[in-house]
């Protein structure tokens, strides 16, 4: 709603420590409000990806690889091919909130689902969730 970008990845079986060094150790609780002041424009963790395992938030600021596969759309940007490029090599699930137009994507093996809405989202997050616990 308020177009403020975000990088979610979520860790699922392929441990991501080498992604967290690059960043903020938080160390934290998952919560919203944690998550919108993290990506608040200015703040030091704006630009980079938060890295969640569990329900827990490990690290913000954090450097991903970027996709080497050209991209269709010229309009995406870093976060985005960053978005695709660690779930090229890692099985991690990525949320992109594009801070010029608040669309939201998810990045899995390799693919960009664009243009989700709330509930397509909350869908993918729930399936993912029963997924980890069965």
């Amino acid at each position: 709603k308020n177009k403020i970008g975000a990088l979610i990845v979520v860790e699922q079986n392929s441990p991501l420590d080498e992604y967290t060094e690059s960043g903020i150790s938080i160390n934290a609780n998952l919560t919203s409000e944690l998550i919108c002041s993290l990506f608040w424009p200015g703040s030091p963790t704006h630009d980079g990806a938060i890295i969640i395992r569990g329900n827990e938030i490990l690290t913000a600021g954090c450097l991903l690889p970027l996709t080497s596969s050209q991209m269709s759309d010229k309009r995406l940007g870093t976060r985005h091919m960053s978005a695709i490029g660690i779930t090229e090599e890692t099985d991690a699930l990525v949320i992109v909130v594009s801070e010029e137009t608040g669309t939201i994507s998810i990045a899995e093996k390799g693919n960009l689902t664009r243009f989700l809405n709330r509930e397509a989202l909350e869908t993918r997050l729930f399936s993912l969730y029963k997924e980890s616990t069965s």
